[in-house]
């Protein structure tokens, strides 16, 4: 269970991860030996998983972004062992959920744009062996994009 003081610190960081731990224990109201220390524990134990940039995707040249439902013919381990071994070695996939309903899994994928797309298709996708079909929803706008959970 997370303390109270512990979801101020993961609330603030989510907002400023570049704040200094003295920046840090200031908006939390705490000691900075202690924020510190607290902070250290959090990324020990594994609640903080790492610190990055958060980056414009269409500013940095990924004009397109697509929602991609996938189905597995068979639900063999050597079939999905394979599909989420190469799934997760492509960079152009940002997000990859197994998932209940239609599809096994839900992919979010950006790439440059609708070239890049059919050969990320055409040249990785539809070579990964048991897969009984993908689907595409192309991103026409982002409504909300969010990685801060709701503290």
């Amino acid at each position: 269970m997370i303390e109270e003081q512990d979801t101020r610190i993961l609330a603030h960081l989510q907002k400023d991860g570049r704040a200094t731990n003295q920046q840090l224990a200031d908006e939390v109201g705490m000691s900075t030996s202690a924020c510190w220390r607290r902070v250290r524990a959090l990324e020990e134990s594994g609640v903080i998983q790492g610190y990055a940039a958060l980056v414009a995707r269409e500013q940095a040249g990924f004009a397109m972004s697509a929602i991609l439902h996938v189905s597995l013919e068979r639900h063999d381990a050597k079939f999905v062992d394979e599909f989420v071994t190469r799934v997760t070695k492509r960079r152009e996939v940002l997000e990859c959920f197994a998932t209940t309903g239609d599809a096994d899994y839900h992919l979010r994928v950006v790439v440059q744009d609708m070239a890049a797309y059919n050969r990320f298709l055409d040249e990785f996708m539809f070579r990964i062996p048991g897969i009984r079909y993908v689907r595409s929803n192309v991103v026409l706008k982002e409504i909300k994009t969010s990685v801060a959970l709701p503290f």
